[in-house]
């Protein structure tokens, strides 16, 4: 583990994030397309991805925001994946881990992340506010994710993007009814963004038009054999099913 004076010496620790919360403000949709090589559910989902190819399509494609996993034990990820991505794309970029500590949010700093995930089944509300506090005076912007009505009572103003989990932590499964149940319940004053399971635009069109503004999107792009272009093909989708439902 590297000392906090050597994690504050990178060169992106001084520079200006860029805001998925105004990329998704601008955006009729959001993808937050995710870099993912494995999980406990599914196990490898792909093998040996080139994180740099596959960033770098995603952008093409047209997404608000990209999302590294960069927990080793449970999804495969490492701190590099997320530091050749930013070396590759200037499009925010998501620090996808289980970040208990203040020492992770400076570690996120310094490897190029723009937005950090705090879960809110992993942390107090008194954490989770100050990690929250934390990483907004370090300029990143937070995520908080949620998975039920109650663990709303944990959100805070530092908070810039509220996202809900449709997957049941104990059992595996998802269920998009789970956004659709909580979106009205989210406060207004938070970007709204659904996550796991989503893998057809309909599902898209559906949550968009219920107030989601954003889509975290990595196991129906990941599994395929090029994943840039499955998330090429699926914004295609959407926007024109977007079209046909407007006309």
């Amino acid at each position: 583990m590297l000392p906090i004076s050597s994690l504050e010496q990178s060169i992106y620790f001084s520079r200006e994030v860029n805001s998925l919360k105004k990329n998704l403000q601008q955006s009729n949709f959001g993808i937050i397309a995710e870099f993912k090589k494995q999980s406990p559910s599914k196990g490898v989902i792909h093998k040996n991805p080139d994180v740099e190819e596959i960033v770098s399509k995603y952008v093409a494609a047209g997404v608000v925001g990209c999302s590294v996993l960069t927990d080793e034990k449970f999804f495969g990820g490492s701190s590099a994946d997320l530091v050749h991505a930013r070396q590759q794309v200037e499009a925010p970029i998501l620090r996808k881990d289980f970040i208990i500590d203040e020492y992770q949010l400076i570690e996120a700093k310094s490897m190029g992340a723009d937005v950090v995930l705090l879960i809110a089944e992993c942390l107090t509300k008194e954490e989770l506010f100050q990690l929250a506090k934390t990483a907004k005076q370090l300029g990143l912007e937070i995520l908080m994710e949620i998975h039920s009505e109650k663990q709303l009572a944990k959100v805070n103003e530092y908070v810039d993007i509220v996202g809900v989990n449709n997957r049941n932590l104990e059992t595996f499964t998802v269920d998009i009814h789970t956004s659709l149940d909580l979106v009205d319940k989210i406060p207004k004053d938070f970007e709204k963004i659904s996550e796991s399971g989503i893998s057809n635009a309909m599902s898209v069109v559906r949550l968009n038009q219920a107030g989601y503004k954003g889509f975290l999107i990595g196991e129906h792009f990941m599994k395929t054999e090029n994943p840039g272009n499955s998330c090429k093909l699926f914004i295609e989708e959407i926007q024109n099913l977007l079209v046909a439902s407007s006309s």
